[in-house]
């Protein structure tokens, strides 16, 4: 398995711990170039995550994409070996239970 394909193996057990609704876009044929590793739903909130491995940086395409996806009201993330916590906690607060109080 290549690092980044462990960072994406990371990236999806922690989807499924949160239940996350998401898939892997194909980029080939109809596809669109630059789209994200991983695309997901949670709560009404689109979320897009770039995965790479080690000091990997996104292309000049992939950060317009995440760009695009910030500006049109979604949530990005790249994630690597280093910072999946953050997306674990994004994740733990997305996934808290809203409390409905009685009237």
């Amino acid at each position: 398995m290549t690092p980044e394909a462990k960072v994406k193996a990371s990236v999806v057990k922690l989807l499924k711990k949160y239940e996350v609704y998401y898939f892997f876009p194909a980029t080939h044929g109809m596809g669109r170039s630059g789209v994200p590793d991983i695309i997901c739903c949670i709560k009404s909130l689109f979320l897009a995550i770039e995965c790479k491995a080690g000091r990997g940086q996104v292309t000049a395409l992939q950060a317009r994409e995440l760009r695009r996806i910030g500006d049109a009201g979604g949530c990005t993330f790249i994630i690597n070996e280093d910072n999946q916590a953050m997306l674990d906690a994004f994740l733990q607060e997305m996934t808290v239970p809203t409390r409905i109080q009685n009237v």
